[in-house]
């Protein structure tokens, strides 16, 4: 089983919870159903879960029932286990597909004795104020594939090894070596395998990377089929060109999602409602850019002018084809890799909660993301060359006193220096930013 990070706030729940559901949301498979149903045997005598898809006839019913007492009683009719209060949880899978189960949930909290566990893929799509509903009664906890400490644990990395580089992260000192050549190895790896929980499991058992490819290929073809069923009609075929481009749009110089690829007068207001829905089900990550790099950075997005990644660093790599693969593994230098880098940069500050943006300005260039940490703005450029220590647009932005910027992080292949304001870390250390 590996070792997820979901599992620790299901266990604070559990533990602190009054009269809270635990709602677990994310895309599709990202390992929601599994970790909950481990979670579940380990800590409760009874699990009664439900699938709302497989089970069409109890969705059916939910939607019917009126009030908390008639839900309760719809679940107890189709629960096939016994249900005993103070030692069971009801696990309500693919909760999306009933509203009603959400909107009654505060009502059946309230009754004493049973726990409550619901998960849904597509909620942001198909419940889009899920997050107001119903307040005070849902604790919401969201999973993203296996960030890189994630895949570093499923891989046999031992603690101390990584309590070194974050270490050397706060300290802003070299790496011990031998430590930093085996991260940067499996971050090598975590480019192409990525963090979709049935990949990370095939690479760990073989390091079979064809297998680990045609894993891929089948959560890219369900996503694909999830556009067909859940999107709207008149939008589907707009939404699957978006999501298609994506990698090409990433591997162009600017790496800016230009809907004009799409059709000859394409524009955002024209496409917006297909990206929403990309983002709003989970399977892609915007990075927008901001007018400058002032906080808040909220308050300065254009939410028009975006990069826009996969939301898998794995799926990216896959959709790019073996060729890809087989460069990466090469360490070929030929070989541009600074749209998979940033994606998986992407990926790591978003499963890290924070907010992933970029900035740009016609004088000064581009800097590839801006985040804030504690209250202000960190310029983050990733570097997936040897001349790393060029960064016009950087030193460009940290000389402009009007933006305030303190320091800036450049993200590279070599261990950690530093030069003025501007540290070098390795790629790796995006997860302790």
């Amino acid at each position: 089983m590996l070792k997820r990070k979901a599992w620790d706030k299901m266990l604070s729940w559990k533990q602190n919870h009054t009269a809270q559901a635990l709602l677990v949301a994310g895309a599709r498979q990202v390992g929601k159903t599994y970790l909950i149903r481990q979670f579940a045997e380990q800590n409760y005598r009874h699990v009664v879960h439900f699938d709302l898809i497989d089970q069409s006839d109890l969705r059916d019913a939910l939607n019917l029932a009126r009030s908390s007492r008639e839900l309760f009683l719809t679940l107890s009719a189709y629960a096939g286990e016994q249900m005993v209060p103070g030692e069971t949880v009801i696990f309500i899978d693919e909760v999306q597909e009933c509203s009603e189960a959400l909107t009654l949930v505060k009502y059946l909290v309230q009754r004493e004795g049973f726990d409550y566990i619901l998960s849904g893929s597509l909620l942001g799509v198909e419940l889009r104020d899920v997050r107001s509903l119903p307040v005070g009664y849902l604790q919401i906890v969201d999973m993203y594939p296996l960030d890189f400490e994630e895949f570093c644990w499923a891989n046999g990395l031992g603690k101390e090894a990584w309590e070194e580089a974050r270490a050397a992260f706060l300290e802003v000192r070299p790496v011990f070596n031998a430590v930093h050549e085996r991260l940067v190895s499996l971050f090598h790896w975590y480019l192409l395998v990525g963090g979709m929980p049935q990949a990370v499991s095939a690479f760990v058992e073989d390091e079979n990377i064809a297998q680990v490819r045609e894993l891929q290929n089948s959560v890219l073809r369900l996503y694909r089929y999830d556009i067909s069923k859940h999107a709207p009609e008149s939008r589907r075929l707009a939404i699957k060109e978006i999501y298609d481009q994506v990698p090409a749009q990433l591997d162009s110089q600017s790496k800016r999602f230009n809907f004009s690829a799409l059709a000859p007068r394409g524009t955002y207001e024209r496409y917006s409602e297909g990206f929403l829905w990309l983002v709003d089900a989970g399977v892609t990550i915007p990075v927008r850019n901001v007018s400058e790099p002032k906080p808040p950075l909220r308050l300065s997005e254009d939410r028009s002018f975006f990069k826009l990644f996969m939301n898998d660093v794995g799926l990216l790599s896959a959709a790019c084809g073996m060729e890809a693969a087989r460069s990466i593994l090469a360490d070929d230098v030929n070989i541009n890799y600074g749209s998979i880098y940033e994606n998986a940069v992407a990926q790591e500050l978003v499963a890290h909660g924070r907010g992933a943006r970029f900035f740009r300005n016609r004088k000064q260039g581009e800097l590839d993301f801006v985040t804030e940490v504690s209250g202000k703005v960190v310029p983050v450029e990733v570097k997936s060359g040897k001349s790393y220590k060029r960064h016009s647009a950087l030193t460009n932005v940290l000389a402009t006193e009007n933006y305030g910027i303190e320091r800036a992080i450049v993200l590279c292949e070599d261990n950690v220096s530093s030069e003025g304001r501007i540290t070098y870390y390795p790629i790796y250390m995006v997860a302790f930013i």
